[in-house]
């Protein structure tokens, strides 16, 4: 899933920038809340996590303008202040979570993973696609009971075809997602990660559940065609 970070602390948006990536997430950077708002605006984020006290815009006035805007991402508001009055106030201008520094890399993934779940209404804890089980927490996948193992970039990419199932994702999609804002390599790399997912997720049990549409893009089924 695409994340955004606004933190004007360098070695922290680069320390939390790289333990997500290890977590399979695609990661943008802002280092201050005015190019905080202009990445937010540009492109379309699963959840943002923003620092209070930023250069230019605060954390605040960036929450508040992205909710004027009828931008409903999650957001999770992170600050060295821990006090009620800054967290009451991060939920009073639209954010979805407070945490305070310094915390816990594995609370924050957390708490990131528990935003992903409520965004856009109840998402289970384990997602499904007919016999095909992937848990994020965990990082564990299974066909039928039978454990797969896959990268952590492949699992990024099966946790959003099972995330959008049913829907024909074209390879923009894909690339904005799984891999990042900044990517500039050549955009047939989809279609050499979609065929090591089918490798492991379809052969091996004799299923064809994630397809090729032509000239549109790649949609994960949960049933056989």
């Amino acid at each position: 899933m695409r994340i955004l970070v606004v933190e004007d602390d360098p070695f922290v948006a680069r320390a939390v920038r790289r333990g997500l990536e290890a977590e399979g997430f695609a990661v943008d950077v802002g280092l201050d809340g005015d190019e905080g708002l202009w990445l937010a605006t540009e492109n379309d984020y699963d959840a943002i996590v923003s620092d209070i006290m930023l250069p230019g815009l605060s954390g605040y006035e960036l929450c508040r303008r992205l909710r004027e805007a009828d931008n409903w991402a999650p957001i999770l508001m992170i600050s060295a202040k821990d006090g009620e009055l800054d967290e009451a106030t991060a939920l009073d201008t639209g954010a979805d979570d407070f945490l305070a520094k310094p915390f816990s890399y594995v609370v924050l993934v957390a708490r990131l993973r528990a935003l992903l779940r409520r965004a856009g209404g109840a998402r289970p804890t384990v997602l499904t696609a007919g016999d095909l089980t992937l848990d994020p927490a965990t990082h564990q996948v299974a066909r039928n009971g039978t454990a797969i193992s896959l990268t952590a970039r492949q699992f990024s990419l099966l946790e959003f075809l099972m995330r959008r199932q049913g829907e024909v994702l074209s390879k923009r999609e894909i690339l904005g997602h799984v891999w990042d804002f900044a990517f500039e390599g050549d955009p047939n790399i989809v279609e050499v990660y979609v065929s090591q997912l089918r490798r492991r997720i379809d052969e091996p049990f004799a299923r064809t559940s994630l397809r090729t549409v032509r000239g549109a893009g790649y949609l994960l089924g949960s049933e056989d065609a």
